[in-house]
């Protein structure tokens, strides 16, 4: 007869000792969850399995015993492990042996109570199955535990296979958290040994958590009925926080951090999976946004950029009036008309004008207002940007002006055009029913509507390519500030978390297959 023993990988290295787990006679096979270590009382092996099988409804036994023959002398050591198999009795009694520097096992399974002579065991031959107690733990891949009314915990009928691997390692957990902050009286091997130390850590700051998390919660409750207050929305305020991109980022994050401390458990494993993303992603941007402050504040970088942002202002605006003098002439030598090229001309220098005079005025504060925007990096390096997004809309206000006043004049003189072409076909637009209907027009009607059709088509050109120059500049402007909302974008909504276990433990992203559910 061939029996199957699944062994854990992190015991193979541990040291002798009692084999702990649980035996399938259904599937003649022994799960082997843990290694019980010398020096131990048996009294207190049999009450912890006891603990483990009530907790878990797991039927916990003594599988056998395990020997690693590293420095202890092989002669007295085998009759020791031997004289455990009457203290714990089993059927049938495994015996799994790993030669000192060699790759080689010995593994028996052992009938003492069905024998063909008194002195002579009945053996069986073993097939030892390993498998990583950690990825089969963590991945998942178990049925729903459906606890049965037996002690022993007998599987399911539906289960199968190495599902009752799954299941097992599952349901013992509590065997696994037993040793998490304190070994106890009972010292075992399993995948959690090796972090045991840093388990207390772990234990610490799990404890510490709830606290953290409550106070944080009802901080983040307080700023969030400050910032729903009646007075915030009093005009123009919604207006204000509706255009610029900081408020947009700071509400973001308020929501991000309100979901990620919340004390509320997390109900299904996608909700756990986003309150880690969004964890993850927080931690990130706060750690960037410091090291951008870091290099703002060091070297003076923050003068530097001072000094440097009126002379870079001033040769835009040079270039702008460059640009405005080259369209009041004969650009690609388009023949324009000259009176509405001068009055538009002239109405935009003036423009820029003013804009120079308002840049040389703040000139003096320039360099403190950078400062405090330099701090705004510890909230992260989202708001940072967002405030560098809000600064650049700023700066080119006046492009935003120009763009507006092309696009309205050149919507006027669309539109009119339109409305006079329908009139040479003697057509009108129906407001009422919203659709263009016949009408009879006199003598003057048809004259003045030629007339005005004429100096619109005529004006038509100049207004065209002013509009058509001023659309391009602003969309040069739309596109820096859509990069920068793109970043921020993609630090909020990047799962991090989720890339990380992809990368290093694709286990815990596995999906459950139709045969273990």
């Amino acid at each position: 007869m061939v029996l199957k023993a699944f062994f854990p990988t992190c015991c193979a290295s541990a040291d002798s000792g009692l084999l702990v787990g649980r035996w399938v006679p259904e599937q003649s096979s022994a799960v082997v969850l843990a290694v019980v270590h010398f020096p131990f009382i048996p009294i207190q092996v049999k009450e912890l399995l006891a603990q483990v099988q009530q907790a878990s409804r797991v039927g916990m036994a003594v599988l056998g015993t395990w020997c690693h023959r590293q420095q202890e002398p092989e002669e007295s050591l085998g009759h020791f492990l031997e004289g455990l198999g009457t203290i714990f009795s089993h059927e049938p009694w495994l015996q799994l042996c790993r030669e000192r520097g060699s790759k080689f096992w010995s593994c028996k399974a052992i009938h003492r109570q069905v024998s063909a002579a008194p002195d002579v065991p009945n053996e069986d031959q073993v097939m030892l199955i390993f498998y990583d107690q950690r990825k089969v733990l963590l991945s998942q891949l178990h049925p729903p535990t459906v606890v049965s009314d037996h002690q022993d915990g007998d599987t399911m009928a539906s289960t199968g296979g190495l599902a009752v691997v799954f299941d097992t390692v599952a349901r013992s957990e509590v065997l696994f958290c037993s040793d998490q902050a304190d070994e106890g009286p009972v010292r075992l091997s399993h995948w959690q040994s090796e972090g045991v130390e840093a388990s207390v850590l772990v234990e610490l700051a799990k404890r510490a958590s709830g606290p953290v998390c409550l106070l944080l919660a009802c901080l983040l409750s307080l700023i969030s009925a400050a910032s729903g207050c009646r007075l915030w929305k009093l005009w123009p305020l919604p207006f204000i926080r509706s255009k610029l991109s900081t408020c947009e980022q700071l509400r973001n994050r308020l929501d991000h951090l309100t979901l990620v401390f919340s004390t509320q458990k997390a109900q299904s494993p996608a909700q756990l999976m986003r309150k880690a993303n969004m964890l993850v992603s927080v931690l990130l941007d706060v750690a960037l946004g410091l090291m951008l402050l870091s290099w703002l504040h060091s070297s003076n970088r923050i003068g530097q950029l001072a000094d440097a942002l009126v002379p870079v202002a001033d040769h835009v605006a040079e270039e702008l009036q460059h640009l405005l003098q080259w369209l009041m002439g004969a650009p690609a030598g388009l023949k324009m008309n000259r009176a509405l090229d001068q009055v538009l001309g002239r109405f935009f220098l003036y423009h820029i004008h003013l804009w120079i005079s308002y840049i040389h005025l703040m000139s003096p504060f320039i360099e403190r207002i950078l400062w405090h925007v330099g701090l705004s990096a510890c909230l992260g390096l989202t708001v940072a940007l967002s405030i560098l997004s809000d600064i650049i809309a700023l700066l080119t206000f006046h492009i935003y002006c120009f763009y507006v006043y092309g696009a309205r004049l050149y919507c006027l003189k669309i539109y009119g055009l339109s409305s006079l072409w329908r009139l040479f076909r003697g057509k009108k637009w129906n407001v009422l029913r919203q659709r263009v209907d016949s009408c009879s027009y006199n003598l003057d009607q048809l004259f003045i509507g030629t007339l005005l059709f004429t100096i619109l088509v005529f004006l038509l050109p100049t207004t065209a390519l002013y509009y058509l120059v001023f659309t391009l500049l602003r969309l040069l402007v739309v596109t820096v500030q859509g990069l920068i909302h793109l970043l921020v974008d993609l630090v909020n909504t990047l799962p991090l978390y989720s890339l990380g276990l992809r990368l290093c433990r694709p286990y815990r992203l596995a999906d459950k297959p139709s045969a273990l559910q």
